[in-house]
């Protein structure tokens, strides 16, 4: 396949993805906000700040200006901050070609109105957009370690079409037409991450980890399915696999904020050192709106909420989510 791509953002899981293609032999836009982040990006051929050690193929040419980045490309891939997606899509559609996909690749949701990002990029005039999602750290997919990952998408044609452009010996795509369920899996996981993070900055152990992934999973697919999705998503890649590998994996940003909270920094000095956005701490406050909204049982999402907002000790949350009313694991056919 020939083909021409445009990753708007050149962070992590942007990068890696640019990466990705361009190793198959397509020619790869790589936009970045910073002048200076694309001059070090062609000058040294390697993202420094994101994925040091990791050559940028031949076929990837860093740009600085929208339009020359995205105008005749064949596809575009998203990768900004969920909080970024509308101005980006607003920017962006003047210069996409009829027919053209996006791909958004970010895992979160628009915090003031809790919609989700395909919802965004389609109320800013874009008519075909795909959503990718799975367990898929960048540090892994930019050195060809093996991954499996879903796109979703409202008509078969567009999936089937990023399927072809992205799947590769490592880098393996299923599709599934529940746009809803692998958004809201996608997004919702890293409200746990944070959760686990928290506990093992505690020091609670890995029971407690398991239970918090296990029962986080039920409240996901709870407020999922309330919303459109599918059950069965919930148990695939983006739902019960990115969840894992979020939960467990010291490359998942929000594990590591969640570590330091449980270590007893305040959130503000904890997003400071990150240097990267911690997608959950918003993703939490919209989906505890949606649950408020909707009538959907999320005491985890209460609880880390509290933590995040209200500064409530992380240990009182604890107690808190031990000692809630008794009550059955399986309740109307969801956990």
């Amino acid at each position: 396949m020939t083909a021409t791509i445009a990753v708007v953002g050149a962070g992590g899981w942007g990068t890696a993805l640019a990466i990705l293609l361009a190793r198959k032999g397509l020619r790869v836009n790589l936009w970045a906000r910073r002048r200076e982040l694309v001059s070090e990006l062609a000058q040294r051929r390697e993202n420094k700040a994101y994925l040091p050690g990791v050559e940028l193929p031949a076929g990837i040419m860093p740009v600085a200006d929208l339009e020359t980045a995205a105008r005749g490309v064949d596809l575009v891939v998203l990768s900004v901050p969920s909080h970024a997606s509308r101005l980006m899509a607003r920017q962006l559609r003047p210069f996409l070609g009829k027919g053209v996909i996006v791909v958004n690749i970010a895992k979160g949701l628009e915090l003031d109105t809790g919609k989700r990002l395909s919802e965004v990029l389609t109320e800013e005039g874009i008519s075909r957009v795909a959503v990718l999602s799975g367990p898929s750290h960048a540090e892994e997919v930019s050195r060809g370690l093996p991954t499996t990952v879903v796109v979703a998408a409202a008509d078969r044609q567009s999936a089937e079409y990023v399927q072809d452009i992205f799947i590769d010996p490592a880098f393996r795509v299923y599709t599934n037409p529940d746009v809803v369920g692998v958004e809201y899996g996608g997004a919702l996981k890293n409200i746990i991450a944070l959760a686990t993070g928290i506990a093992d900055g505690l020091g609670l152990g890995d029971n407690a980890r398991a239970a918090l992934m296990t029962r986080g999973m039920a409240e996901i697919a709870r407020l999922g399915v309330a919303l459109g999705g599918k059950a069965m998503t919930f148990a695939g890649l983006s739902g019960i696999g990115d969840l894992i590998v979020t939960c467990t994996s010291m490359y998942s940003r929000n594990r590591r904020a969640g570590i330091q909270l449980g270590e007893g920094r305040a959130l503000a000095e904890v997003l400071a050192g990150m240097g990267m956005v911690v997608e959950g701490v918003r993703t939490t406050a919209a989906a505890r709106d949606l649950a408020r909204r909707h009538q959907v049982r999320m005491p985890i999402t209460e609880e880390i909420y509290q933590v995040l907002y209200e500064n409530k000790p992380a240990r009182e949350c604890v107690a808190a989510l031990m000692e809630r009313p008794r009550t059955h694991e399986v309740e109307t056919g969801l956990w």
